[in-house]
């Protein structure tokens, strides 16, 4: 496996991941219609409007291996609501679910955290779906502290996202 700087023409690849993971870490929590709805072209396209904005404190990362290609995906900047003390965030990190659980998550969580140390941000956070047990565990084993709950409505769910928090980058 090998991290890198996401390129445009991982841009459909990245679609893919994004849709097939939320089919299957958010079935249950969502309808599944607005699952079935979901559009890897669609998808493709918001982060093709990102890599294309050239922002140099955001990076989107690509996990790739020599059979499957892309299989995970992880983007990070600036925290978005302006939190004076978690100063980066991590926007959005899927592994697809035949390659969870076999260090893909972690090395881009580690790759997305070193580029927001070297671009200067200290300490960051992340948001995730408080009923997703699976994805709160991983961060928890990474040193994430619960910072803070919102409600969130996701195609017609009302649910609950927590706030992942750390401190200091440098020991993540």
């Amino acid at each position: 496996m090998k991290i890198r700087a996401a390129a445009p023409a991982d841009t459909e690849a990245i679609g893919r991941v994004h849709v097939e993971t939320w089919r299957s870490a958010y079935r249950g929590l969502v309808s599944d219609a607005y699952l079935a709805g979901l559009s890897p072209a669609e998808r493709a396209a918001r982060w093709r409007t990102f890599l294309a904005e050239r922002d140099p404190a955001r990076v989107l990362l690509v996990a790739e291996d020599d059979v499957d290609g892309v299989i995970g995906f992880a983007a990070a900047g600036p925290e978005r609501s302006g939190d004076p003390t978690y100063r980066g965030e991590i926007y959005a990190i899927y592994v697809t679910p035949s390659h969870q659980r076999r260090a893909c998550g972690r090395e881009l969580m580690w790759a997305a955290t070193r580029r927001l140390a070297a671009v200067g941000f200290p300490s960051m956070l992340l948001w995730v779906l408080d009923a997703n047990a699976p994805a709160r565990a991983f961060y928890e084993r990474l040193g994430g502290v619960v910072l803070r709950r919102q409600p969130i409505e996701i195609g017609g769910a009302q649910l609950t996202e927590v706030a992942y928090g750390w401190s200091d980058l440098t020991v993540l």
